[in-house]
């Protein structure tokens, strides 16, 4: 994506997409030290009356608006906290700190004029740069099954609103919204996707755990400093 065409994203989407998919197209080393300290958590984020996996319709639409998240991005966040409490509750997740990647990833799920639409889904797939050993890019072919996700039978590249390659959503992807696929271009599966990843290893979300989940994404201290700034920011 040139800057012209970032810059008529708004000032900001500016601030979140600046390494939009950093994450998986530079060359990743361990280099960066796990430090510093994690993101203020948000408010756990209320049940609606006599469910247990649905949240307030209300608090959703409030906060949404107070933090200028498009609805139906709030609702996948929101949904995943509540759905994480059953699957991992050790891991403390928040729905802000999906919001502050899902935020950087693809300004949650709007990146490049797409929308959602009410499955959750992009109406215009967000697909990232070939990962050809260019630019800083590491080299992976295609598969099959990656060509299937982004059109690209050459080489590999990040799909959906959290951006993930075929590999690490195989591992970490996942049906949140029961529609019978698991498809990391719909923002239930990818933050449930997205959740799994930054609570693997059984982390603790709350504390130490955070700087190590979120520098597990993307092996960069720069990457946890930002999606810190706007969870923060969510928190507030």
């Amino acid at each position: 994506m040139t800057r012209p065409r970032m810059m008529l994203l708004g000032a900001a989407v500016l601030a979140t997409v600046a390494i939009v998919v950093a994450w998986l197209v530079i060359d990743r080393t361990d280099d960066d030290p796990i430090s510093g300290p994690a993101a203020q958590l948000a408010e756990e984020v209320p049940l609606a009356d006599g469910s247990t996996t649905e949240p307030d319709e209300d608090w959703v639409t409030r906060t949404a608006a107070d933090r200028q998240i498009p609805v139906r991005a709030m609702q996948a966040y929101a949904r995943t906290e509540i759905s994480q409490r059953e699957e991992q509750p050790e891991c403390r997740l928040r729905w802000n700190t999906l919001a502050g990647v899902g935020s950087v990833e693809s300004a949650h799920g709007t990146l490049g004029g797409a929308g959602l639409d009410a499955a959750g889904v992009s109406s215009k797939r967000i697909i990232g740069p070939p990962l050809n050993g260019k630019d800083g890019t590491r080299a992976i072919k295609a598969t099959k099954e990656s060509t299937a996700l982004h059109g690209d039978e050459k080489w590999d590249r990040a799909v959906g609103p959290f951006q993930f390659l075929t590999s690490s959503w195989d591992q970490y992807g996942g049906d949140a919204d029961g529609d019978g696929e698991a498809n990391p271009h719909d923002i239930d599966d990818a933050a449930l996707g997205a959740a799994r990843h930054l609570c693997a290893h059984e982390r603790d979300l709350s504390g130490g755990g955070w700087v190590k989940g979120v520098f597990a994404y993307n092996n960069s201290m720069a990457y946890v400093d930002k999606v810190r700034s706007i969870a923060d920011s969510y928190a507030k």
